[in-house]
Formats: C-alpha cells, sequence, structure tokens
C-alpha cells in the first residue's frame, strides 16, 4: 500500500470511529431523562489484522458508565419503588457536550486530513499527465 492510501485508510478509519461515538453521545443525550438508564462510552483500539493498515483505530466494546444512578423521588410515577424513589439516569448534558465538540472536531481534523492527501494524489497526477 502506497503513503497516500495508507492516509487516506487512517484518516477514514478515524473519521468512522468517531461518527460512532458521535452517535453514543447522541444517544446518551435522547436518554438524558429517561429512569435507569447509563451513559455509553466508546473506547479506541488501534485496529489489527491482516487487512488494517498501521496507525488506523475502531471503536472497542461499548461500555456503560458504571457510575451510581441519582435517586429520585417521584411517588407517582410507575417505576417508583415503595418508598417512591426510583433510579435516574447518570448522563451528564454538559458532559456530553463537551463530548460531541470534541468529536466533531476530531472528525473534521480527520476529514481535512484526508482531502489533503486526495488534494496531494490529484496534483501528483496533474505533473505526471505533463
Amino acid at each position: 500500500m502506497n503513503d497516500f492510501t495508507t492516509s487516506l485508510a487512517v484518516s477514514g478509519s478515524g473519521m468512522k470511529a468517531q461518527a460512532t461515538r458521535l452517535r453514543h453521545v447522541s444517544e446518551n443525550v435522547a436518554n438524558a431523562d429517561t429512569p435507569g438508564y447509563r451513559r455509553k462510552l466508546t473506547t479506541f483500539e488501534p485496529a489489527v489484522g491482516r487487512d488494517r493498515v498501521e496507525g488506523s483505530v475502531t471503536t472497542g466494546k461499548t461500555e456503560l458508565d458504571q457510575r451510581a444512578l441519582p435517586r429520585i423521588y417521584d411517588p407517582g410515577h410507575p417505576l417508583a419503588d415503595q418508598a417512591g424513589y426510583l433510579d435516574g439516569s447518570n448522563v451528564d448534558l454538559v458532559v456530553e457536550i463537551a463530548d460531541a465538540r470534541e468529536a466533531q472536531r476530531s472528525y473534521e481534523a480527520n476529514l481535512k486530513m484526508f482531502d489533503q492527501a486526495r488534494q496531494m494524489s490529484s496534483s501528483l497526477l496533474d505533473i505526471l499527465r505533463k
């Protein structure tokens, strides 16, 4: 594999991983008020295998945040226990917004790298044609 193809593959894997992370952040925000919902965490791992390019990444197993769920007093809620409490969600919207921005910026950086490699490849082909 040549350097152009390698850089395209590495940046493409980064974009795919950040898109997955952004999807999980969106799910977390959508379920912030869902009782008993645990925040999803995305991990990144080096992509290994015969068909993988060195330097590329992939998302690991999706994990659930194991922090304690807040107890909410709402005796009229159908999920409340005998004492009137139910488990809330451990999603913090401020953290999710920060994660979303970080994932978006990382995605954009990988996109710029992808575009830069594509432009360099195209310029090289133009030079070779002359």
